[in-house]
């Protein structure tokens, strides 16, 4: 006997499906049905209203589920908050929020000569007759030490650092338009932007205090005094890189430059003088340093003559050109009262540093 479901006779054929197989293709399941735009009335309906056979039903709504929206609010409302909370947490910006930048430290000390000043109208015979016959001319002069990688530095990373600081010595130290005080730009360009605003008040505001004096940072002379007589400027000195931790590099620079300088409007019948300036000079780099090609600029300790120490080389230097002789007087006094006093300082220039005529 067949089963519950099965016809009569037994299921056609032998089949499994019987002749049920041929029309299985053409069978729909509910979700077709439901989903079909024509709906059959009943004959009960047909009957009482005279309705046509079918009707229409409205479309299915297609957007998301109910769950769907609400999963998806919750994931924009987590993701926002934890925007505002890395944003405005207030123990975030405690942690990260870098130290101020370390100011640069200055000194600058006039060697003043014990006698006159030795002139010659050929620069070219000064430099020869002074200890600054076998220097370099120019960047020449600044040559790049043999580097290598440091524990926490790739050797690029070095290279990068000497090249940046002997950037800055060389706009700071040899470019005309900076050596007449036309311009800061090419050396202001090169440090970090935290270092800007002492920068530009050590220019606006000059002040011998050891944190705002321009000649600290770079080298100008009086413009309405001085020019140069030679624009080969000899230079002799080192450079050399070192890790300070693992996220700074540190270069220091130590370099002697002599100058040729006649009064300003002179012409080459006038006699010409020697002018000596030691810069030394130490700089930091962090990788951001590295990858910008700017630095901070930490230490400069300037000793520079022929000066006078009663001359004000805050702003400008001032050099004793060839046949004078220093003023009578020493540098401004100090207060040991003041505690954010420097101490004013002055030296004699040694008579062999200076050319033998």
């Amino acid at each position: 006997m067949g089963g519950p479901g099965d016809p009569p006779e037994g299921t056609p054929d032998g089949a499994p499906g019987g002749a049920d197989d041929e029309y299985r293709s053409v069978v729909f399941d509910e979700s077709f049905v439901r989903a079909a735009r024509l709906q059959e009335f009943s004959a009960q309906e047909r009957m009482a209203d005279h309705a046509p056979a079918v009707r229409s039903r409205p479309p299915l709504h297609r957007g998301l589920s109910r769950q769907a929206l609400l999963l998806v609010l919750l994931i924009a409302l987590a993701f926002g908050t934890a925007i505002y909370m890395g944003v405005r947490h207030p123990y975030q910006s405690s942690r990260t929020a870098s130290p101020p930048a370390e100011p640069l430290r200055m000194t600058v000390v006039p060697l003043a000569p014990s006698g006159k000043v030795p002139g010659a109208a050929d620069p070219a015979d000064l430099f020869a007759r002074s200890p600054a016959a076998p220097y370099r001319v120019g960047a020449e002069g600044i040559p790049l030490p043999a580097s290598r990688r440091t524990a926490h530095f790739s050797d690029g990373q070095v290279v990068s650092a000497l090249t940046t600081a002997k950037d800055y010595i060389v706009r700071s130290s040899l470019y005309p338009d900076v050596l007449t005080g036309q311009q800061v730009r090419p050396v202001r360009v090169l440090l970090a932007p935290d270092q800007l605003p002492q920068f530009d008040e050590s220019f606006a505001h000059p002040a011998a205090d050891g944190l705002h004096t321009p000649t600290g940072w770079l080298v100008r002379f009086d413009p309405s005094a001085t020019q140069l007589a030679d624009q080969g400027i000899r230079v002799r000195g080192t450079l050399h890189a070192a890790e300070v931790d693992s996220s700074t590099l540190e270069v220091t620079a130590d370099h002697t430059f002599v100058y040729a300088l006649r009064p300003v409007g002179a012409g080459n019948g006038t006699e010409a003088s020697l002018f000596t300036v030691r810069r030394e000079l130490r700089f930091r780099f962090d990788r951001d340093d590295l990858r910008l090609h700017q630095a901070h600029l930490v230490l400069s300790s300037v000793q520079a003559g022929p000066l006078s120490c009663a001359e004000d080389s805050t702003n400008h230097l001032r050099p004793l050109l060839a046949g004078r002789t220093a003023k009578e007087g020493g540098p401004a006094g100090t207060n040991p009262y003041a505690n954010d006093a420097v101490t004013a300082l002055c030296g004699t220039l040694a008579q062999e540093a200076q050319p033998k005529v």
